[in-house]
């Protein structure tokens, strides 16, 4: 970790009760997983990155649903998505210069994974879990909020006019899916594999509308992955992404 905890709590604006949460936020797998522990797996950001996830879409929902009370749901899932992606919480995180701050693995770091979108979009959602988890169930997402919002707030005001911005792959076949009432049915994406050394994975998925395969892409996370295997399925319906 190049540069201290307390620079990097100086520019969220959050100073932590226990820094064991932002620490652990910092840690990537590769670096975990060179410790030889065990219980590797718990020791990275990956579980923080999955409540992240969810304050993150807790949150910025709320932001739209209250900021703009006359769009409809699609324009507001349009919206969120643009502004949570991987490439928009990429940008967050260069602001902070988040890259700078993380635990990374000799391959990791060799490979240039303190500026991978993938690996700083994740560190960004893990350190909006460790805020959260910091801060306590009452005040949690309050203090998150104060965090984020101004990086979702800029971000929405680049936007152009609510519809006329592009979606991400997912949300524009999720749409297609809701509205085409022959295509109507469940989306479900499935990992189908995983190889390569842990600094440079590549991830398989396949997405699924009820029981049929309608497409397959794969990425260096599972959300590009998943992206990719979404924009295949647009372009079987004809449509682009």
């Amino acid at each position: 970790m190049a540069l201290s905890l307390e620079v990097l709590q100086s520019r969220i604006g959050y100073h932590f009760r226990d820094t064991r949460y932002l620490t652990q936020a910092l840690t990537h797998s590769s670096y975990s997983n060179e410790t030889g522990a065990k219980n590797h797996h718990l020791l990275c950001n990956e579980r923080l990155e999955f409540l992240g996830d969810s304050v993150l879409s807790l949150i910025t929902s709320e932001y739209l649903y209250q900021r703009f009370s006359d769009l409809p749901e699609g324009d507001l899932t349009r919206m969120r998505a643009a502004v949570v992606c991987e490439e928009a919480l990429a940008s967050y995180s260069e602001k902070l210069d988040l890259g700078a701050f993380l635990l990374l693995g000799k391959g990791e770091s060799n490979s240039g994974g303190a500026k991978k979108p993938a690996v700083v979009a994740d560190a960004f959602e893990a350190v909006l879990a460790a805020i959260y988890l910091d801060a306590g169930a009452a005040e949690g997402l309050a203090a998150v909020s104060g965090f984020l919002i101004p990086f979702i707030r800029e971000a929405v005001d680049r936007l152009p006019s609510a519809g006329g911005y592009h979606t991400d792959s997912k949300s524009g076949l999720q749409e297609f899916v809701q509205k085409d009432k022959e295509q109507k049915g469940v989306l479900e994406y499935r990992l189908v594999s995983e190889s390569g050394p842990d600094h440079n994975k590549t991830f398989v998925v396949e997405v699924y509308l009820d029981s049929n395969c309608i497409g397959h892409g794969s990425g260096h996370s599972k959300k590009q992955a998943e992206q990719a295997a979404a924009r295949d399925a647009l372009m079987l319906f004809g449509i682009e992404s």
